[in-house]
């Protein structure tokens, strides 16, 4: 009897301690127990996401009228920054006329630039050196840091310019280069204010006036670019240095547009012909578009200049914009009035060749180096079509008259026509050479030159060849077409420009362009 008593009172103690001190609950209540504080954490949760709107509304409200005095301050701040770089300007630019500074735009970066940049790019970067701005300059090369500010003697570069180590298997610094280079890093080895660090050399430094072509030329230059003036009064070619404009009529030379990098590999006329868009470059150094006044040759604008060759450029339908194709990669499209920048594109893997705009403006085509041709929207740079299927160099691209198909010309000896929407191929036209630039037609024709030395019209839409003409004696780069005067003009590789009759075909004219050379010679 004790036990079971014993064994009770143990239970009665468990029960108490474990919190049962009855008979089993209902199972109704036990679920109400479990359920209760999910259904509290959940009206909980409902109350919070309800609040939210109101929180956010109000937050929303404070962010809104805290805008004008955040505006105020940052316009303060943007305004006191640039005056501190205006005063830091300032008193760089009489530092540098009294001797005791340096500027690296105006004296170091034309140096580099010229001397340097040829080993010592992005491409190429021997010894892991890459000098084409200020940044990656400081950063050095395999060999460690390449400047020690104000300490010369400690600096590599100055150390190898001196012993005539750099340039590399050519001509050494000039004596007065060297000294410039060595009082540069002895006075700080500085930036000049208000540059990024990023920034190249080429877009830094002085624009510099181009060297003149020759007064009379020893030997002829590749026509790389022929186009008539919208009246077609005036025939404009691709010289050495410079743009030759021409009277078509008797092929006498009527005005020399100068000042130019050494290859113009593209030449545009606006839609009035009071305007001369130009893509020029020299080769390894430098690349430009320049716009003249066509009728005295004068420079209306430098619009860029980068640090490689510009192949093209093309006026938008419109006239508002112009694009440019460069060796960089990169498609620049600007706004002609303003000369300002609007987009960079560089979807390219390699040198864009050429460049056009679709009927509407809307999209822009390109021609490249890497083997495909591509259609951007022009607003905002997207990719919308890829062509893949030349297999080699694409040098040309122009638009249908539809604005939905594109037309492209390339090393493959071949014209290709291409539909946007699905980017696939529906026409190709075969040659017998190399199919560099071609000149879209209103009509859906194109008028294309070729390394099999002709100059030919063709019916994109079908595929069918409308004219030839030629032969020339060596490859035609270039061919142009005026309706209002029904002549085709096409320009080859030996410096020679010929003018036919659209009609019927026959040669009216040819001449070397280049000036002193040879007279023009009328055909009989």
């Amino acid at each position: 009897m004790r036990c079971i008593q014993r064994s009770l009172v143990t239970r009665h103690d468990d029960r108490q301690r474990f919190g049962f001190t009855g008979f089993a609950e209902d199972p109704d209540q036990l679920r109400h127990k479990a359920v209760q504080p999910v259904e509290e954490s959940l009206a909980l949760a409902r109350k919070l996401v309800a609040e939210q709107p109101a929180k956010i509304t109000a937050a929303e409200q404070a962010v809104a009228a805290f805008q004008p005095e955040l505006q105020a301050a940052e316009a303060a701040f943007a305004a006191l920054s640039k005056d501190a770089v205006t005063r830091q300007v300032e008193l760089e630019t009489s530092l540098v006329a009294a001797g005791r500074l340096v500027s690296f735009a105006q004296q170091v970066a034309p140096i580099f630039s010229q001397r340097c940049l040829a080993c010592h790019n992005a491409r190429t970067a021997k010894g892991r050196l890459n000098m084409e701005n200020f940044a990656n300059l400081m950063k050095g090369g395999e060999s460690g840091v390449l400047v020690v500010a104000t300490k010369p003697a400690e600096s590599l570069l100055q150390s190898m310019i001196e012993d005539h180590s750099m340039p590399k298997d050519a001509d050494p610094l000039l004596p007065e280069q060297i000294a410039v280079i060595k009082k540069w890093i002895e006075t700080g080895a500085r930036l000049d204010a208000g540059i990024a660090p990023s920034a190249t050399l080429i877009t830094i430094m002085p624009k510099l006036v181009q060297p003149m072509p020759p007064e009379s030329y020893r030997v002829a230059v590749p026509v790389m670019s022929v186009n008539f003036s919208p009246d077609g009064t005036l025939l404009a070619t691709s010289g050495y240095r410079e743009v030759l404009l021409w009277n078509p009529v008797d092929g006498q030379l009527v005005r020399r547009i100068k000042n130019l990098a050494e290859r113009p590999h593209d030449i545009e006329f606006s839609a009035n012909g009071a305007m001369l868009a130009v893509a020029a470059g020299t080769p390894g150094q430098m690349g430009e578009v320049k716009l003249f006044n066509v009728a005295d040759g004068a420079l209306i604008a430098d619009l860029f200049t980068t640090d490689d060759e510009v192949f093209a450029v093309a006026f938008s339908p419109d006239g508002t914009r112009l694009a440019a194709a460069c060796a960089d990669r990169s498609v620049r499209l600007f706004d002609v009035a303003t000369r300002q920048q609007q987009k960079l594109i560089e979807d390219h893997a390699d040198w864009v060749m050429d460049v056009a705009w679709s009927p509407d403006g809307k999209k822009i085509a390109t021609a490249s180096r890497d083997k495909t041709s591509k259609v951007f929207d022009s607003t905002t740079g997207e990719s919308q079509a890829t062509f893949n299927g030349h297999a080699q160099t694409v040098f040309g691209v122009g638009f249908l008259p539809d604005g939905a198909s594109v037309a492209t010309s390339g090393r493959d000896n071949r014209i290709r026509v291409w539909t946007i929407a699905d980017a696939k191929q529906v026409r190709e036209i075969g040659f017998g050479g190399e199919v560099f630039r071609i000149s879209m037609q209103p009509d859906g024709t194109a008028f294309s030159g070729s390394a099999d030395k002709f100059a030919r019209q063709h019916n994109v839409t079908n595929g069918a060849q409308v004219k030839q003409f030629g032969p020339h004696n060596d490859w035609v780069y270039a061919a142009a077409f005026h309706a209002g005067s029904k002549r085709v003009a096409s320009g080859s590789h030996d410096g020679e420009v010929r003018i036919w009759n659209y009609d019927d075909g026959k040669e009216l004219m040819k001449f070397i362009a280049a000036p002193g050379l040879s007279q023009p010679i009328a055909a009989k």
